[in-house]
């Protein structure tokens, strides 16, 4: 039997074994996976200042970054000495034990079990409880250019440096921006993500063209201020973080007097170490001073002193007390009790699709829209399809193009076709939705049912019990 190809790396007194380190893991860039840990190798201080000393998720993809992703929560059932882990409490109640990347080997050892990304958790090992980071992750919606995010992270920078604290920006890797705030970890995980939703509603207040804090899709605009990436349980990709995309982009650290001129595909896995070498870790200094969250706590007050009180949570977390109902508001006030309904209508789950599209009204005779009592969409979007496998997502969008050739001929690609990799609660789904903004609107198709139609739910595992391991 031939001997399995491997290479042996020494790195920090410790010997790591990288397995198949020719596997093609970003086929488009021509990158490998022992490219990807020689690339976490070069930026080794900046990527374990992300990570250092807080428990991980391991979010990984065996088969490269093309292939289905899943999560893995608790740490395999060995690990090398090099490698720590701590017992992690998750919303549930049970407990895990999640693996924490303190040095070089043990970088590279997650990146050989298929980690493309890194996704710490907002807490340290000594104290699980009271997070030390507030993540501001700006999400621009469909259609939405990367010129409103860096405008709005300018209007975050400005709330932020009004209230005393000093943020750190990074482009997320994909199409967004995250901030930073090192924080004293004296609070708890509600009173953090609270005070991200007050600092989202300020932000919206401020720049209400281009920044949203709604939870609910049907009602977003712009770019969306995540505020509940600051609940307990959730993760996001790390500074220096490589994400799984074709050109594989990078989280990558910025200063602010360059982000108004940065663009995501400046920061990939083949120049970012160059960048590293040249300027060292721009965000080097965010652990020089830890802020205290009372600022933004007094903002909550006044929020709340003026009627606005919690936002929806995520669907996987209990019922909040004095979180508002946590159904889609088109659903809250469209059928009346008892009407009949239509069993072959798009279902509302959490993550499904979004309601038909609205017959147009008829106008005022200035031309004017009477009011609909009912918030409008400002794109118009199909969901066509949501699989557990990206392939089968895509193959959906290529029956739908069938169906409707005439006004799939007026859909641009990639602009206008969003193929979305979807959080479940262990593992990735796929939802392809099409964006109609520039089919003739004779031409646009009605909401169908989506094809495939993936429900996640129905494979919702507790996080106690994700997969161990997966070969490499």
């Amino acid at each position: 039997m031939a001997r399995r190809e491997t290479e042996l790396l020494q790195l920090d007194g410790h010997e790591v074994t990288i397995s198949n380190p020719g596997k093609v893991f970003f086929a488009d860039a021509g990158v490998t996976k022992l490219d990807l840990v020689r690339y976490y190798v070069d930026v080794g201080e900046g990527a374990l200042l992300g990570v250092r000393d807080r428990p991980m998720a391991l979010k990984r993809f065996v088969d490269g970054a093309g292939g289905e992703a899943f999560f893995q929560k608790r740490a395999p059932k060995s690990v090398p000495e090099f490698v720590r882990t701590v017992e992690l409490s998750f919303p549930s109640g049970r407990t895990a034990d999640e693996v924490v990347v303190d040095n070089a080997a043990a970088l590279a050892w997650v990146v050989n079990l298929g980690c493309i990304d890194l996704n710490p958790h907002p807490v340290r090992s000594g104290d699980l409880e009271h997070p030390d980071e507030l993540r501001v992750d700006l999400d621009p919606g469909p259609g939405v250019g990367f010129d409103d995010v860096r405008s709005v992270a300018l209007v975050v920078r400005e709330v932020l440096e009004e209230l005393g604290y000093t943020a750190w920006p990074k482009t997320s890797g994909s199409r967004g921006i995250h901030v930073y705030v090192r924080m004293e970890p004296n609070w708890a995980f509600s009173d953090v993500r609270r005070s991200a939703l007050a600092l989202a509603r300020e932000v919206e207040r401020r720049a209400p063209t281009i920044a949203t804090s709604k939870w609910w899709k049907e009602e977003r605009h712009g770019v969306f201020l995540d505020y509940n990436q600051n609940a307990k349980d959730r993760t996001v990709a790390s500074v220096y973080s490589v994400r799984p995309r074709p050109d594989a982009t990078v989280s990558a650290p910025l200063t602010w007097e360059e982000l108004p001129d940065a663009e995501l595909g400046d920061f990939t896995v083949r120049t970012v170490p160059e960048r590293y070498a040249r300027l060292g870790d721009v965000g080097a200094g965010i652990d020089e001073r830890s802020h205290s969250l009372e600022p933004l706590l007094e903002l909550v007050e006044r929020h709340e002193r003026e009627g606005l009180g919690d936002a929806p949570w995520p669907p996987h977390y209990a019922k909040q007390a004095g979180e508002p109902p946590r159904v889609q508001p088109s659903k809250r006030r469209g059928t009346p009790p008892g009407a009949p309904t239509d069993p072959s209508a798009p279902r509302g789950r959490a993550g499904s699709v979004a309601p038909p599209m609205p017959q147009a009204p008829a106008r005022n005779p200035d031309g004017s829209v009477p009011p609909t009592g009912r918030r409008r969409s400002t794109q118009p979007l199909l969901v066509i399809g949501q699989a557990a496998d990206k392939a089968d997502a895509l193959a959906g969008l290529d029956r739908w193009r069938t169906r409707h050739a005439k006004a799939a001929k007026h859909v641009r690609d990639p602009e206008d076709v969003l193929v979305d990799a979807m959080r479940g609660r262990y593992k990735v789904w796929w939802r392809v939705r099409v964006n109609l903004r520039n089919v003739p609107e004779e031409l646009r198709p009605a909401a169908e049912p989506p094809d495939p139609d993936y429900d996640p739910t129905t494979e919702w595992v507790d996080p106690g019990t994700e997969n161990e391991e997966a070969p490499s």
